[in-house]
């Protein structure tokens, strides 16, 4: 399976890309919603995005919006990986269309309980 791991920052994209490529995805890097985008329109089509919301050019939230206009990429599953805890932005993200929200500093297991509930984590991983 492919992900999407969407941060302004290289260290978080390594560090997420590192928790999902053990948990048997391959992944794609973008450094902002505009660039994630982009890859999507050139072909990419991941099953998971791991999304922080406060980048440059496109944030999160855009990104998500911008996804569900988007009949062809309705499908994929969208996780919000993010410093923004409060009970609003999460509400937010979840209405725009975000199917899970994991909030920073995290665990390797948090990630992976993530992917569990969503059905994401191939058989054999935990």
């Amino acid at each position: 399976m492919l992900a999407l791991v969407i941060d302004d920052s290289r260290a978080m994209r390594r560090i997420v890309s590192s928790i999902l490529v053990g948990a048997g995805f391959e992944t794609l890097e973008a450094e902002h919603g505009q660039h994630a985008l982009d890859l999507l329109a050139e072909g990419a089509r991941p099953e998971l995005a791991c999304i922080d919301w406060n980048m440059p050019v496109l944030n999160g939230l855009e990104f998500v919006t911008a996804v569900r206009a988007q009949p062809e990429h309705r499908a994929m599953t969208l996780m919000m990986v993010t410093t923004e805890s409060e009970h609003g932005q999460i509400v937010r993200a979840l209405a725009a269309g975000a199917h899970e929200y994991l909030i920073k500093p995290f665990t390797a297991d948090a990630m992976l309980d993530k992917l569990s509930l969503l059905g994401l984590l191939p058989a054999g991983v935990s």
